[in-house]
Formats: structure tokens, sequence, C-alpha cells
């Protein structure tokens, strides 16, 4: 006999989950596409994507086909064994990138930590114990293990938990300059968002991530580019580093990976993945079947002309809509990103209003996300339909009116 399910509405989170989070008023219960129903049946268009994770909408039809069939053949083996979706989804991912080898974890903080203890390990084994320096940049997010939040730049979410790991330096983003400052023989890499997406929706610059890749260069150190929330065609390519004509040495991917499905992955060379071995690192849920065949999907999709060329004219549908906001209520000092991964900067005489234009979205039955106090951003479904962000314009163009009213 199956269990009675428990009803539970959204004061049951006060009570029972840890307090790190403050959810929306309406619990969400069912998703479609880029529909989403709460607990009393009304329905949202969602222009958050799960914070840039259902790329393909809620329960394409492929990921719940993948889901029931793997799901009815292996889930969990272990990295005591390999299995089968593992070995493809990382032999697609190799075909589709400058990579060679990839390890799986189960988020973005997995894949980052890996990334950076790679780091340090390659340059420890291959020049020298000391060679240990991490440069990252102001505003960055890379996770909220001990060591990423450390390598993010935003004290707000690393203080208050004791010493940090040491040999981290911080330095503006997309100030050249300011890496040459403190860039030496005992840097063992740069890490980078090649669109800050936590810290405001910045994209780099061309001359930055070239700098950058000609500093790593000179100096015998990695370039490991954070591609968590712009990777999986949500920039327009597979992963931003292809707009800026460079090749990094690591990039990480979650996220989007597994189109809503817990998944990441840390991709890089033969040559710096030489110096690992059975035991230095490792996960027990990475790699296991059940999340990989999904994102294995999810990757034959999104790695299509047809999806990928489809987000730059979804992109000029959201911003020639954010214009038009625009000049109507002067609203923002820019539109920005790249692809479906929108940032709309609020005037400073707006600035404050970021979180009441969420919540006044949110009761026009609009899902949509800030990144740092001033920026409402969008990271929609990449096959949104248009007549979804037609319709989801609207409503926001409702909830700013009341807000400027208010």
């Amino acid at each position: 006999m199956a269990a009675e399910k428990l009803a539970v509405t959204r004061e049951t989170f006060d009570n029972v989950i840890l307090p790190v989070y403050a959810p929306a008023q309406f619990v969400p219960v069912k998703g479609k596409g880029s529909r989403v129903w709460d607990q009393q049946g009304k329905e949202y268009i969602d222009f958050s994507g799960g914070i840039a994770v259902t790329a393909l909408g809620h329960c394409h039809p492929a990921l719940v086909e993948t889901l029931k069939t793997q799901g009815e053949t292996l889930w969990h083996t272990s990295n005591v064994f390999t299995n089968e979706p593992a070995l493809r989804l990382a032999s697609k991912l190799i075909a589709a990138t400058f990579a060679e080898r990839v390890f799986f974890g189960n988020s973005g903080a997995e894949a980052n930590e890996a990334a950076f203890k790679l780091a340090r390990y390659y340059a420890c084994k291959k020049h020298s114990p000391f060679k240990s320096k991490i440069i990252a940049f102001h505003n960055a997010f890379h996770g909220r293990t001990l060591f990423t939040v450390s390598v993010g730049g935003q004290p707000k979410y690393s203080d208050g938990f004791g010493p940090k790991p040491a040999d981290i330096v911080h330095v503006p983003f997309n100030d050249l300059a300011a890496v040459k400052a403190v860039i030496d023989d005992h840097t063992c890499a740069i890490v980078v968002e090649p669109i800050q997406g936590e810290g405001g929706v910045m994209p780099a610059t061309p001359e930055f991530m070239q700098g950058l890749r000609a500093l790593c260069d000179e100096h015998n150190a990695l370039l490991v580019l954070d591609e968590v929330q712009s990777g999986m065609g949500r920039s327009g390519k597979l992963f931003a580093y292809e707009h800026y004509g460079i090749t990094p040495d690591i990039i990480t991917t979650a996220k989007a990976l597994g189109g809503g499905f817990p998944v990441s992955a840390m991709l890089t060379t033969n040559e710096i993945a030489s110096v690992m071995a059975p035991g230095v690192h490792g996960t027990t849920y990475g790699g296991n079947p059940l999340a990989c065949a999904i994102a294995e999907t999810a990757l034959d999709i999104i790695n299509t002309p047809d999806v990928l060329e489809g987000v730059e004219s979804r992109r000029q549908q959201f911003v020639a809509a954010l214009q038009a906001l625009d000049s109507k209520f002067d609203l923002f000092t820019d539109i920005r990103g790249k692809g479906l991964l929108i940032g709309a900067a609020l005037k400073p005489q707006h600035a404050s209003k970021a979180r009441d234009i969420l919540h006044a979205a949110a009761a026009e039955g609009l899902m949509i996300l800030t990144a740092g106090n001033d920026v409402i951003r969008f990271v929609p479904s990449l096959v949104i339909e248009p007549t979804d962000i037609e319709e989801g314009m609207a409503r926001f163009a409702v909830a700013i009116e009341k807000v400027l009213a208010a």
C-alpha cells in the first residue's frame, strides 16, 4: 500500500528547512515547457529556468523518456565500476570541445572544487609545491564549498566560516592591468567566468579573455573557465569560450548539463589530467548512469544548429521588449549578457527595487531572477516559445508599472 502523502504548505518550509533560503510565497507543483503551476493552480511563465538549469523547459518529453528508460535499467554503480552512459556522455563532450578528459560530479561547486584542486595539483607535480596562487575576480561566484566560496569574490558568502584557504587573490573583473600586477611564477591558475552570472550578468571583453590566455601562457598558469551558468548553449554557442577565440585549460559545466537533473563535469586535456591517479580525487555519485543518460539526451538536443541559432533570435525578442520598456519608463542603464543569459541593470533611482520587481512579477504570474542588488536576470529555457516570451514580457510590463506607481 502506498504511503499517504503528507500535506505541506509554504509555512512548512519555515518549520523544517535550514533557514538559508527565502523562497517565494507560492509553491510550484507542476511544470510543462515554460509554464509552471502552483499549489493553488495559478499559472506562471518561467523566465528563471531554475537559475539557468531547465534549459529545455520543464519535463521535456525526450528527457522524461530517458529518465523512465534509464530508471528501469541502472541507477547507480559507484566508481568501483564504470558505466555506458558516463562513457558516452564523456565521449560526446570531448568531441564537442577542446577537451580530452572528463570528470563527473553532481553540482557546479563540485566541478569547480575538482578544477581548483586539479590546477594546484598539476602545478605542484609539474612545477613546484609553492606554485599555488589562484587569481580570481571580484563579484565572481564559483560555489558554496569552503574552497569555491573562497575563490568566489564575494565576502558576504565566505565571511564567518573560519580561516579560508590561502593564496587566493581577487582583482577587478575585465581589468587586465590588475591581473598583470599580481600574476607571477607562483601563480597556478586564473579562474574566471566568461560571463559573471551572480555578479550582475557581466560578460568578459574579448581583449580581457585573450589577455588572460596570454598571461597564463607566459607564467605557466592554467586558465580555468567556470561555465556552470554560461555553458550548455546559454550564450548561443555550446560553451561561451567559443565566442573569444581562445582555448582554456579547464572548463566546468553543470546547471543546464542535465536539463534539471543534478550532474556536473570538469573538462581538461590529457596533459593536465596526466598528474591524476586513482584515489587522488573522487565522488560517490559522480558519473552515475541515471544522471549521465539524461545529460547525454540534453546535450544531443542542445548541441544542434536549430537550438543554438534559436538562442540568438530569442535574445533579440527579449532585448527589444526590454528596450521598449526602457523607452517608456527610463529604467535601465544597460541590457547585457550573451544569448539567453540576460541582465537588465536598473538605473540608480530604481536600483533598490530589484526584489520588489521580482515579487511584483510573481504576482502577475511571471518567474524572474535578480543578479546582485540592481540587476534583473532572465535565464529562460533555450527553446522557450516566442509566444511565451511575448506574454511573459507583457506581464513584466504590468509588474514594472505597479512597482513604479507604488
